[in-house]
């Protein structure tokens, strides 16, 4: 957070921020496609980021998830069909309403509950969840990274998961380098790439965190399949796609060259229950 910055004029940025992509997204809703289900809920293949999360989180029926920073609700969606019980949470009204009108579309109002606040101060119960899964939320959140861990922590089952996939930065030079290389996109004010300081908070609080990196090679499957439409692309271009990311998983599990991962999926259990996580 920029020094002088309230609390409440950070909230009000980041929601006008995502207000705004919102608004450019709102004519693409459509109900799930099953290819996505299909992939999410049966492939789950470990060189793919979302993928391999969703391989760690294991069968979701009867789970109750807190989507925090659901955005326009679709991994609150995919959640919800894979048999979950989805509580989405974002700052933005335009994305909550986004998310209503997806979750609406796909026949799931009776399976979410979506919660426009500031995740420092929403009101969930505490121990209700048995997993928290964020999508690149807690960079924006670095300023409050402890308090939200807190909070994230008390509203969780003893026992349960948090999963999250986010940017990080433990290679200043190569950072510098992705600038010469850029993946496209507009950023709010506050967010940066996670770096070992935030990790160490992040481990306070999930203390078996474990770590898979990605995001080495693979930011040049944008070029491929652009707008990351792997489910209705050709079989080249998916060809393609997996060879990239055959790579990138291999050259990112030499434990020497994980610092050059742009992206870092972390996850464990809080103590108090079940302590095994799908490595």
């Amino acid at each position: 957070m920029q020094p002088g910055k309230s609390r409440e004029q950070r909230w009000k940025e980041e929601a006008q921020f995502f207000d705004e992509q919102a608004a450019k997204e709102a004519a693409a809703i459509q109900p799930v496609n099953p290819l996505v289900l299909e992939r999410y809920g049966k492939l789950q293949r470990r060189r793919f980021n979302k993928e391999n999360r969703f391989r760690i989180l294991g069968d979701l029926r009867g789970k109750k998830v807190l989507d925090v920073g659901c955005g326009d609700g679709l991994n609150v969606v995919t959640l919800a069909k894979l048999g979950a019980q989805v509580t989405g949470i974002d700052i933005s009204p335009g994305a909550i309403d986004l998310a209503r009108r997806r979750v609406d579309i796909n026949g799931l109002t009776g399976s979410v509950r979506l919660l426009c606040s500031p995740i420092e101060t929403a009101d969930t119960q505490d121990g209700t969840f048995d997993i928290i899964w964020g999508d690149a939320v807690l960079h924006h959140l670095i300023e409050v990274l402890e308090p939200t861990m807190v909070q994230l922590r008390r509203c969780l089952k003893p026992g349960g998961m948090m999963i999250f996939s986010e940017p990080v930065n433990f290679n200043q030079t190569l950072r510098r380098l992705r600038f010469l290389f850029p993946a496209g996109g507009d950023f709010t004010p506050d967010e940066r790439p996670l770096e070992p300081p935030e990790i160490e908070i992040v481990r306070r609080h999930i203390p078996d965190v474990r770590m898979r990196w990605y995001h080495l090679f693979d930011r040049v499957g944008q070029f491929i399949i652009p707008n990351h439409q792997y489910e209705t692309a050709s079989a080249l271009q998916k060809a393609l796609v997996n060879a990239v990311a055959f790579m990138d998983y291999g050259a990112l599990s030499v434990p020497f060259l994980q610092s050059l991962g742009g992206v870092c999926v972390i996850w464990g259990r809080v103590p108090g229950g079940e302590t095994g996580a799908r490595s």
